[in-house]
């Protein structure tokens, strides 16, 4: 069985170096894989004469294997390119939307890595999610492509649990790496003849069910302070550290200061404070009251400086007397 592969960031190497490493071990594995496709370089200067590789090319490059970076996936070029490989299989994990033409051109079909337990948080975030709702488990999926994005079969589902201290870049990392053990499951499988996909549509009972996971702009990351205690932790992880929740505060001079916060501690009290209302000694702590008690500030940065403890901050940036802005 001939597997191509299409991917770009760091979660997808973790599933085509397991794919690669199997295929060295085992002459008998029963496939092999014969290409893979990733994004273009990007310049990394304004000279425009240093490239980077994606992580997927990077990883693909040490292996020796056949690498294709279309620009665009509908250019006629590239589809002849991808059809010269002959996969008899094609395996799509963070890569983009591919048109019908690509992902229904191996005769055995394309699968998806998703990182949720479809269908939930079928979208483009789905690990920031996952922790901004408080759950307590999510996991990855695997699942046969088709037009509506997410939507597909399901294949394999495997659950990963979310500590209380886990952050966006925590969870990542854990889904990762079971990404890349459930990715090589389905691929055996399909080997093996033993797939049994499930239609996503019995997996719930009404679309009210489904939490969704779209994609994350700035203004999606700014803290909420008339939520609770347990609710602005929750989305302080679930933005950290990429791309980071974000408040704003006018300084005694009126001049409002953006602050990207990291890291948060929860503290469970009853107060008389109005939700938002800042507080800080301005030596060692900074601390937002809201519903339930108070959001320390433990970890920031300031636009244009380096991310630092709040202590360390308000040696530096006095913040007493500061409201935030609402």
């Amino acid at each position: 069985m001939r597997i191509v592969y299409l991917g770009t960031p760091d979660f997808a190497v973790e599933p085509l170096r397991r794919l690669v490493e199997k295929q060295k071990a085992c002459a008998q594995c029963g496939y092999e894989v014969v290409g893979v496709v990733t994004m273009p370089d990007k310049m990394i200067n304004k000279r425009g004469n240093q490239l980077l590789m994606s992580p997927v090319k990077q990883y693909a490059v040490s292996e020796g294997l056949p690498v294709l970076q279309p620009e665009s996936l509908k250019d006629e070029a590239f589809q002849s390119e991808l059809r010269a490989l002959g996969a008899d299989l094609q395996i799509v994990v963070a890569f983009r939307m591919l048109p019908e033409s690509v992902w229904n051109m191996p005769r055995l079909g394309t699968f998806n890595l998703h990182a949720s337990l479809l269908p939930q948080y079928r979208g483009a975030a789905p690990i920031n999610w996952a922790i901004i709702n408080g759950d307590k488990e999510t996991g990855v999926t695997t699942f046969f492509l088709k037009h509506e994005i997410d939507t597909g079969d399901v294949i394999y589902r495997d659950v990963i649990a979310i500590e209380e201290n886990d952050n966006a870049g925590s969870l990542h990392d854990k889904l990762m790496l079971q990404g890349g053990e459930t990715v090589l499951r389905t691929v055996e499988a399909i080997v093996n003849g033993t797939v049994e996909a499930v239609a996503q549509d019995t997996m719930f009972a009404t679309e009210q069910e489904l939490r969704p996971a779209p994609k994350i702009f700035r203004d999606t990351c700014r803290i909420d302070w008339s939520k609770d205690v347990c609710a602005v932790y929750d989305f302080v992880r679930g933005m950290s550290p990429y791309p980071a929740a974000w408040l704003e505060v006018t300084d005694n001079d009126g001049k409002v200061v953006a602050v990207k916060v990291y890291e948060v501690a929860k503290e469970f009290s009853e107060h008389n404070y109005e939700a938002g209302t800042f507080l800080t000694d301005n030596k060692s702590y900074a601390k937002v009251a809201v519903k339930g008690g108070y959001v320390s500030l433990v970890d920031v940065q300031l636009a244009g400086k380096k991310r630092m403890p709040v202590a360390d901050l308000l040696r530096g940036f006095p913040m007493q007397g500061m409201k935030i802005v609402k």
